[in-house]
């Protein structure tokens, strides 16, 4: 029974929305960093077979490339020790809300933290307890760095934004790849389109990705329909739309995070105070 009460009173004091959030963050980054990188190693591909054959026309494009690619690498590695500090700050103040509330008896990690955030007591000196207080006066040190809820607040919203800036470019290939797409579709059923099919053509110069000087820089007709027949071509558009929808996800977690954090922070705030809803 002790057992089974430890793990409920810790189902109870978990931070599920940290929690759900933790999971989308993690696997919308993987998702983004891993599909988008691979991605845009399979658009240079196409790129320099098909759209160009002088290495000067796309030489930028490439650097641009490498350099998306090299941001991929630190976003993985922030969000990875980012969405553990969050989680870890939505466990520390789940835990003191909580204790407001009178939900669950808290653990002394818990306890230490609403101290630290509300003004209570450090500790209750009690004299048989050594071992407890010194562990509550680490947790109370540790409630110090993560009990501040409205600076995560802060952070994450300014890095929402700069997430929805990403979310946006990432949208731009796949609408690149979507339209290619429907253009091949058009030269496959010519029946759909009153445009003559040497005249449907696909150019790269078009959306910037090739200087207007470079040649060929479209492919038309048959041409394309080949090129979107391939698997490298295929691949590389779903490879772009699991980006675009891990970038979503990521997204949707910041937002969670967010608002856990904002409720975390009122409570804390208000109740500290003594101000009640």
């Amino acid at each position: 029974m002790g057992l089974l009460e430890c793990c409920a009173r810790c189902l109870v004091g978990a931070p599920f929305a940290s929690l759900v959030a933790t999971g989308l963050c993690f696997f919308g980054v993987a998702l983004f960093c891993g599909c988008g990188h691979e991605a845009l190693t399979g658009t240079e591909k196409l790129i320099e077979t098909y759209f160009s054959k002088n290495y000067q026309d796309y030489e930028y494009l490439i650097n641009v490339i490498h350099a998306f690619q090299y941001f991929i690498y630190g976003t993985a590695s922030f969000f990875f020790l980012y969405g553990a500090l969050l989680l870890a700050e939505g466990f520390y103040t789940t835990g003191a809300v909580r204790q407001i509330f009178g939900d669950y008896k808290t653990t002394i990690c818990g306890k230490g933290l609403s101290a630290t955030v509300t003004g209570g007591q450090k500790g209750r000196g009690s004299r048989g307890q050594h071992q407890a207080h010194s562990l509550e006066r680490v947790c109370h040190c540790l409630g110090k760095w993560l009990g501040h809820p409205d600076k995560f607040v802060g952070i994450t919203y300014a890095l929402t934004i700069v997430w929805l800036l990403v979310f946006a470019c990432s949208a731009v290939p796949v609408y690149i790849y979507f339209n290619t797409w429907t253009t091949c579709q058009s030269i496959a059923f010519p029946s759909k389109t009153s445009a003559s099919i040497g005249s449907l053509c696909a150019d790269a110069r078009m959306y910037g990705v090739l200087p207007w000087n470079a040649f060929p820089g479209k492919v038309c007709g048959s041409n394309l329909l080949s090129i979107c027949k391939t698997a490298e071509f295929q691949m590389t558009f779903h490879l772009f739309i699991a980006a675009f929808v891990g970038a979503a996800a990521t997204l949707v977690s910041l937002l969670t995070f967010m608002i856990a954090a904002t409720y975390n922070f009122a409570v804390l705030k208000l109740m500290g105070r003594g101000t009640k809803f």
